[in-house]
């Protein structure tokens, strides 16, 4: 048994102010014994609307967001999920990838595969979609982790392979947007995928006016059993191996499926 929090904030254009938030709130729940904390969407850099400054304040993983976020982490005894703006070869794009680090270094990355071209939105116009690939996943005190972004919660085939690569819990960074029903898309979507991949989900949102906030951890029947509200702040739960097992036992959703996870073919991610 492990426990692991959810953090929300509102990122900045001030790399070095949204780092001391980040260390902030890590402290906040390294002291309510958090082993593992998720932090939002774009933790590193965010501008609103995009513009030609995200590609202008992204980085290589293991430059100075890393490394600030890697000594975050040892100072209090964490792994730390968070939005990293990252470069992109392709002009005038960036990547928009999640890192878990520890005091060790990188643990996970994750690309977001799922561009948010909906809404009224074109992420793709900024950001260069994440390749289909192999999860990466870590483990902290016998727990497995698995990463995913925001618009990527919409999408159960993602939550799937996580779970077939072996995550006990989810961890999502998002910057889910307000909007007419968008909090209920949220929590909805949420605890979803918690309850079809008997999984625990965590997700850290930006609070409003941006963000509908309500960052949560959900277990794996679907019971919100932590979260912030609209506050920047951090919300603590308990997770263990057991209870995933458990749960399976009683509904074993995942062995029962007749349906595996394959990629579509000629679909790039763009559009």
């Amino acid at each position: 048994m492990t426990a692991i929090a959810v953090a929300q904030f509102a990122p900045t254009t001030d790399p070095d102010a949204n780092l001391r938030v980040i260390d902030e709130l890590a402290a906040r729940a390294a002291a309510r014994s958090a082993r593992v904390v998720v932090f939002p969407e774009y933790s590193s850099y965010f501008i609103h609307p995009f513009d030609d400054s995200l590609a202008t304040h992204a980085e290589e993983i293991g430059g100075p967001f890393t490394q600030g976020i890697a000594q975050i982490a040892q100072a209090h005894d964490l792994v730390i999920v968070a939005g990293l703006l990252e470069r992109s070869p392709v002009a005038g794009h960036v990547r928009n990838t999640v890192i878990a680090v520890g005091a060790d270094g990188v643990r996970a990355t994750y690309r977001k595969v799922h561009l948010y071209d909906a809404f009224g939105q074109r992420e793709s116009d900024w950001v260069e979609p994440g390749e289909i690939v192999a999860p990466e996943t870590f483990a902290v005190d016998g727990v497995r982790f698995a990463l995913m972004t925001c618009y990527d919660l919409r999408f159960p085939e993602v939550a799937r392979t996580l779970a077939d690569a072996g995550a006990h819990v989810v961890l999502v960074a998002a910057e889910w947007v307000r909007g007419p029903m968008k909090e209920h898309h949220w929590r909805t979507l949420l605890h979803a995928r918690a309850i079809e991949n008997t999984v625990y989900v965590a997700g850290a949102d930006h609070p409003p006016p941006l963000g509908v906030g309500a960052s949560m951890i959900v277990d794996p029947q679907g019971v919100e059993i932590a979260g912030v509200g609209t506050a920047t702040d951090v919300a603590i739960a308990w997770v263990d191996v057991e209870t995933v097992e458990r749960v399976r036992l009683v509904n074993p959703a995942l062995a029962l499926r007749r349906f595996d996870v394959r990629p579509r073919e000629g679909i790039s991610g763009r559009g």
